[in-house]
């Protein structure tokens, strides 16, 4: 787990990035840099660069933000969220603990783990091959 403060977080992110990442917040549908992106490579977290996804396990979930199907192993913590009314699974970077984004079970996508990773773009950073 990173050892940064929050102020040396604010220091090196930019706001937004530190609203997403840090502060838990949400990019608005459909305004991701990677929503509809499909190029080969690895998805890292937007703030330490850890490795998070393999391009291969994005899909198109028609929900405004990326879906993936499947973390890389251990590259994300789940927990749980109840905020907003709501029970759902928050998913952040293992290494810096940044929100990524929430975790949705039982939807009925055709994907081997039948998940939805719903990650803010701005909590990526994709290292094409």
């Amino acid at each position: 787990m990173s050892n940064r403060s929050e102020d040396e977080w604010r220091a090196v992110l930019t706001p937004q990035q530190f609203a997403v990442l840090r502060q838990k917040g949400t990019e608005p549908p459909g305004s991701g840099e990677y929503t509809s992106t499909f190029d080969a490579g690895v998805y890292g977290c937007g703030a330490c660069g850890a490795p998070l996804y393999k391009s291969s396990t994005k899909f198109n979930a028609h929900c405004g933000w990326p879906a993936f199907y499947e973390a890389l192993p251990g590259a994300v913590r789940r927990i749980e969220d109840r905020s907003l009314g709501m029970d759902r699974i928050e998913i952040v970077c293992s290494k810096c603990a940044s929100h990524l984004g929430h975790v949705f079970r039982g939807e009925g996508f055709a994907t081997p783990t039948d998940e939805r990773h719903c990650v803010n773009s701005i909590s990526l950073k994709l290292a094409k091959e």
